[in-house]
């Protein structure tokens, strides 16, 4: 049995004369859609397999399938003869394009047997002839496959090597996605070995020393390892110690590494290459003369066996000597391997005769972290989720580390100025600040990628519909961190007379297998997100700005004075509750309802339902009379009388409904559910309890400002505890309250079946008035009411929820403004679907 190995992500050329066994030995190996066939092709755009007057147009329309598959880093097998050198270079050329391996399975079949199955075909004829120039073509390009650009070649010559092969897939050596770290990653040594050997006592690892006494290891009580950004060699003063320790790390496993290009010119020099030796060369060949033959071979071989880039953490960290951008993330080809080592340049040089560096991290739009070094800078710097850690500490500056996860950077001085710069070190920070935003970030289709669900795709005309509301009426992006997701009602109630009931909203719960909620009382209100700062420059604010209040919608919900007034006593509430220190951080965001409701939706009341409420009064009186007059002469008209009382009866309670929510505006108060974030932390890991004991500390400190909530926690696998809840929701209703919100109460909350929704609103039978008109609940509206469907609402909630949550990781994490207002605006653009406002 031969074992072949093929890079999971690659392009794999089947080659071999028709009759060879391709097409059998693919359905084998591979799956249905990751094998493009000519013959299906040819089908697809002549309706013919064998017509082979259609090849050309074929071959066009399987080099563009395959060219979307390897886009997308899709492995993908070409199953056709490819016996001419013209036809595999377009397929090599394709693979290079999109920076993949392209490998070869070479059929080397006996004509005779090629010819034998071709005659027992039954589908289509190939003409004899046909098969043995394809053979003949074969065997004379077979030794040159090699320099064709394959990178990989497996010859198959026997019937029983076809029958035996076995496919294994392997990853590419820059896949190390299944590393999680935590990491430390290392900027630029350039030979600054006591610089070394302090960064990493600060960092926590111990070092191991020879017998000589030299450092060749170093490791950290916690399990922490090291990745060297490449430019261990040349410049500094103890080049062979810097190799010693790092090559020892490596191989111990508590470092990683990739190449710098000093490294890959030390690697041509010591395999007897011309180089010339500058920028440190010839130090670094001198401090190596020093050192034994086996030494140096060692080093040449740890130097040429680094591979230009690696991919960590699942994807979500990048790490390469000269940085990456994210098309070529975990790609290999010669052209990700220079951009790794030396970045991207402009063609150009600097008036100290070195090249311009084409500023890449300006346009980075991934989601993974990328940290490089190659360019010395002052001050270790966030561009667009990317950091360069150079700190140039070979001329004086410093050697600089950053922690990962955690994005802390530890630096320690340069002893000294061990070479002189050819420049100045200077910023890599771009024309385009951190706290700037592109029109083209949020224009077109959008893919966000979150934490909880993947990716959420973004539809061109929503995004239209949410720049149109940001741009006209949000708060400014800088401090627009957060929009909570829509919330969804129960699925319709079938008990007579209501549309809304709590059983529908626990049956939900229980089919996910969620049977601890807590059911929290609705605050009929306006939803806002409040955000107190103690730290204007954190968000880019001018001095003495104390935070935001802003709607679902990102508008905001005071004057900037009424603004100002509710902040200061909110800071103030925080801190006499002993929060800004239980939290240690200088900023803290609030999800809650701000009440009365006609503190924000004081026209829409006074516009719409009092002129409804007012008009179906006056209706109703007046009908009222002239019916009743009508009866007093006699006239039979009982049956119309009365169902103008039970209309005007709807009315008046129609006009109590919304009266409720109708309070003095000088007496505006906030009733907070849930801390979204505060400094570095998020907390939908915290259940709900611990957050409405937030809210019930700064109630009992700021009573005139802040409202408690009230709640109740039930099993629903306890029928009592569910009859008591029901209970409960019926007395709150009946007592002219909105009703309530039933969560999950451990908060965030995943299942077998995906993620559960945060929060179902059960709203009560005297609020869907407001909702759905005052005659709602005559038995022919009850009926129509019920034909909803709740599913897209649940979907775009769990939409938003996701992305909420994601903007809220993002912000903590101090991720650039782009990445923050991605997610936020996500879910601004979802909001502008169509859907029934009333569910």
């Amino acid at each position: 049995m031969s074992v072949l190995d093929i890079p999971e992500r690659s392009l794999v050329v089947l080659v071999g004369a028709s009759g060879s066994g391709k097409s059998t030995f693919a359905r084998a190996h591979f799956g249905p859609y990751e094998t493009l066939s000519s013959d299906v092709f040819r089908g697809l755009v002549a309706g013919d397999e064998a017509d082979q007057s259609a090849t050309p147009a074929a071959f066009d329309a399987l080099q563009y399938v395959a060219g979307k598959r390897l886009e997308a880093g899709l492995l993908t097998v070409i199953d056709a003869t490819s016996v001419q050198p013209e036809s595999r270079r377009r397929l090599v050329e394709l693979a290079k394009a999109h920076d993949l391996l392209p490998v070869a399975i070479v059929f080397d079949l006996p004509e005779s047997t090629c010819l034998s199955r071709n005659a027992e075909r039954t589908d289509r004829l190939i003409p004899p002839a046909a098969v043995k120039r394809q053979s003949d073509q074969l065997r004379r390009g077979l030794r040159h496959l090699g320099k064709e650009g394959f990178r990989k070649v497996h010859i198959l010559r026997t019937l029983d090597e076809v029958a035996t092969a076995e496919i294994e897939r392997t990853r590419l050596l820059n896949d190390r996605s299944d590393e999680h770290g935590p990491f430390d990653a290392i900027g630029d040594v350039h030979g600054c070995l006591g610089e070394l050997r302090s960064l990493l006592g600060c960092l926590g690892y111990t070092l191991v020393h020879d017998d000589e006494g030299r450092a060749v290891d170093a490791v950290h009580p916690e399990g922490r390892r090291v990745i060297f950004l490449g430019d261990l060699v040349d410049r500094g003063p103890d080049v062979v110690g810097v190799l010693r320790l790092a090559m020892g790390m490596v191989a111990s496993g508590s470092a990683l590494a990739v190449p710098g290009n000093h490294e890959a010119k030390l690697v041509r020099a010591l395999r007897g290459a011309r180089v010339t030796p500058t920028h440190g060369l010839a130090e670094t060949l001198a401090q190596l003369a020093g050192e034994s033959a086996e030494f140096r071979e060692r080093v040449a071989d740890f130097c040429y066996g680094l591979v230009s880039h690696l991919v960590l953490d699942e994807g979500r960290l990048v790490v390469a000597h000269a940085g990456l951008k994210e098309q070529y993330h975990g790609r290999a080809s010669g052209r990700v391997r220079s951009f790794a080592l030396y970045g991207d340049t402009t063609g150009e040089t600097d008036e100290f005769g070195l090249p311009v560096r084409y500023p890449w991290a300006e346009d980075y739009r991934g989601a993974a972290v990328v940290l490089y070094g190659h360019t010395p800078v002052p001050s270790v710097e966030w561009v667009n989720n990317t950091a360069c850690l150079d700190t140039g500490c070979v001329f004086g500056g410093a050697l600089s580390a950053m922690r990962y996860p955690e994005r802390e950077v530890v630096a320690v001085p340069a002893e000294r100025v061990w070479y002189e710069p050819v420049r100045p070190l200077v910023s890599e920070t771009p024309q385009r600040a951190p706290g700037a935003l592109h029109l083209a970030d949020v224009q077109g289709r959008m893919i966000v990628e979150t934490g909880i669900i993947g990716r959420v795709s973004i539809k061109e005309q929503q995004a239209a519909g949410g720049l149109e509301t940001m741009s006209r009426w949000a708060v400014d992006p800088r401090w627009l961190t957060y929009l909570p997701p829509t919330m969804s009602p129960p699925a319709t109630s079938t008990r007579e007379g209501f549309l809304e009931h709590p059983d529908e909203a626990f049956a939900s719960f229980r089919d996910h297998g969620v049977t601890d909620v807590i059911c929290e009382e609705k605050h009929m209100g306006s939803r806002a997100v409040v955000l107190v700062s103690r730290d204007p420059a954190r968000f880019d604010a001018p001095e003495g700005w104390r935070g935001v209040v802003h709607t679902r919608t990102g508008r905001a919900f005071f004057p900037a004075d009424e603004e100002a007034t509710m902040l200061a006593r909110l800071d103030d509430a925080l801190e006499r509750a002993g929060l800004w220190d239980e939290l240690g951080a200088d900023w803290i965001l609030l999800d809650g309802e701000i009440v009365p409701w006609s503190a924000k939706a004081g026209p829409l009341i006074r516009d719409l339902f009092a002129s409804v409420g007012a008009a179906g009064a006056a209706a109703t009186g007046a009908a009222a009379q002239v019916l009743a007059a009508a009866l007093a002469s006699g006239i039979d008209v009982t049956a119309l009388a009365e169902r103008t009382r039970v209309r005007a009866d709807d009315v008046d309670r129609f006009r109590q409904a919304y009266r409720r929510y109708v309070g003095p505006a000088d007496e505006v108060g906030f009733a907070p559910f849930q801390v979204l974030a505060a400094g570095r932390d998020t907390f939908e890991q915290r259940d709900h309890g611990w957050h409405l004991a937030v809210a019930d500390r700064l109630a009992q400190v700021a009573p005139d400002l802040v409202m408690s909530t009230a709640r109740m926690r039930i099993d629903l696998g306890d029928p009592a505890s569910t009859n008591a809840a029901t209970t409960w929701w019926e007395q709150l209703t009946d007592a002219g309250g909105e009703g309530m919100v039933v969560k999950p109460f451990a908060n965030l909350t995943r299942t077998a079946k995906g993620l559960v929704q945060p929060g179902i609103k059960v709203r009560g039978r005297e609020y869907l008035r407001i909702v759905y008109g005052p005659d709602y609940t005559t038995p022919a509206n009850i009926a129509r009411l019920r034909d909803r469907d709740v599913g897209r609402k649940r979907s775009l909630a769990a939409r938003e929820y996701a992305l909420g949550i994601e903007a809220l990781r993002r912000v903590t994490a101090g991720e650039p403004l782009w990445r923050v207002h991605e997610a936020v605006f996500g879910a601004l653009a979802l909001e502008s679907d169509p859907l029934d406002p009333r569910l």
